[in-house]
């Protein structure tokens, strides 16, 4: 009865939504990439790599998740020769990143839209061994009829974030259901282990086995990388700031020119969080009165022509890479309402973080962070401040640094426990 309410409500949705979608189609091919597959047509070569073979299917909304699950496909791989792990994403940037990091030897495909006759065509084509899931992502059709299939459902890396507490609780009788047909999750921490029983999770089926994005590790320094160290300036200090959203690049461009004053050959690097504003941050970069260049561009043989310029990173997957080029770091999502990114990707260099006070999403990762003394909180009027005291004061930005490497060195392993947890999974699912 759930499923039937839900999946009638989904139906209403994209009906209501139609048009919009059909005119997003109609402008870009962001929204026509890989419809065919979201309607339920299986792509031949996913086809032809599952033949024959035993699959793991892990799905990863996006960058992020995509990012997370490097290490994890990795591991699996070592653990299952022979295996496939076949990799679905929703995103359009999630799905070229997984093409990148895993298209060599994984499958990688959009995610059908979760109706029951959609699905089924997938998980029979699969016939997967198992289903991991990434941090909260809860297809009910998908898990339900990987359930009834007897393929065991994981969701791994999981979590519930501050703003989706309520709105879980005040629905517990829905999820509870659901989350009955989920063989095992993997919290991030005791406190996500504390949420998913409250929501409904049967209590011996939660595992905390740390947090995957602690061990997120570049596979080596990105082409992106290497070309923007041979085009910098060998004495300019560098400020990376990454996954801005809007709102934050006027806060920064605000606060620039305090910085110059101060810094005058300090570059400023932006990486939007989302591809589809690179013109828009280049337009707002011109309109502040400051020249920008835009990292394709360099690709393609531009240069740098002044120790002022402030360079766009416009390309995808390669931030985590570029961070270690950071003199410091802002990372973004923290000056707005967004819940704040992942202030381990530029740590894990030794680069000294400065964030805003929204970090919902990485609460535990950024206290542990600010009680080692490795970030920084700022209000955005602070932000000016901030930049230019570790800018100036090399002695506290190193041992920040430090520190902040400090603490994702002693996180780290997450991988390492997932993939017993999940190896033990698939063993009980054998016997």
């Amino acid at each position: 009865m759930i499923l039937a309410v839900y999946s009638a409500l989904l139906a209403a949705v994209l009906v209501a939504g139609a048009p919009w979608w059909l005119a997003r189609m109609a402008t870009s091919g962001r929204y026509r990439a890989g419809l065919a597959g979201r309607l339920g047509r299986v792509p031949e070569g996913l086809r032809e790599a599952a033949a024959g073979r035993r699959v793991i299917w892990l799905h990863a909304v996006s960058v992020g998740e995509v990012m997370a699950a490097t290490e994890l496909v990795r591991e699996l791989r070592r653990a299952l020769p022979g295996w496939i792990i076949a990799v679905s994403t929703t995103t359009e940037t999630g799905q070229r990143l997984a093409r990148e990091r895993f298209g060599a030897e994984s499958p990688v495909f959009y995610l059908p839209l979760d109706f029951a006759v959609l699905v089924r065509r997938y998980v029979r084509t699969l016939h997967p061994e198992m289903l991991v899931l990434m941090e909260s992502e809860l297809w009910p059709n998908l898990m339900d009829l990987c359930a009834r299939e007897g393929v065991p459902v994981a969701v791994v890396n999981a979590r519930v974030s501050d703003r989706s507490l309520p709105r879980y609780l005040r629905l517990k009788a829905l999820w509870r259901p659901l989350l009955q047909r989920v063989s095992l999750f993997l919290a991030q921490s005791g406190e996500n282990r504390e949420r998913l029983v409250r929501i409904g999770a049967p209590a011996e089926r939660v595992r905390v086995s740390g947090n995957l994005k602690y061990d997120v590790k570049a596979a080596g320094e990105s082409a992106m990388t290497t070309l923007l160290r041979e085009r910098l300036p060998a004495d300019a200090k560098v400020v990376v700031a990454g996954s801005t959203l809007e709102g934050e690049e006027r806060i920064l461009l605000e606060a620039w020119p305090q910085v110059l004053e101060t810094e005058p050959d300090t570059v400023l690097v932006i990486a939007p969080r989302r591809p589809e504003r690179f013109s828009a941050v280049a337009g707002l970069i011109e309109t502040a009165g400051f020249d920008v260049v835009r990292a394709s561009d360099l690709v393609a043989g531009g240069g740098l022509k002044g120790r002022e310029r402030i360079i766009l990173l416009d390309t995808i997957g390669d931030l985590a890479s570029v961070y270690s080029l950071g003199t410091i770091a802002f990372v973004g999502g923290s000056l707005v309402a967004a819940g704040g990114h992942n202030p381990l990707e530029p740590a894990r260099f030794g680069v000294p973080v400065v964030m805003g006070r929204s970090s919902e999403n990485f609460r535990e990762i950024v206290e542990a962070m600010r009680i080692a003394g490795a970030i920084r909180i700022v209000e955005s009027s602070q932000l000016a401040e901030a930049m230019t005291d570790l800018l100036t004061n090399e002695t506290r930005a190193r041992e920040m640094g430090r520190h902040g490497g400090e603490v994702f060195a002693a996180q780290a392993g997450a991988t390492a426990r997932t993939v017993e947890l999940l190896l033990g999974l698939l063993n009980r699912k054998a016997a």
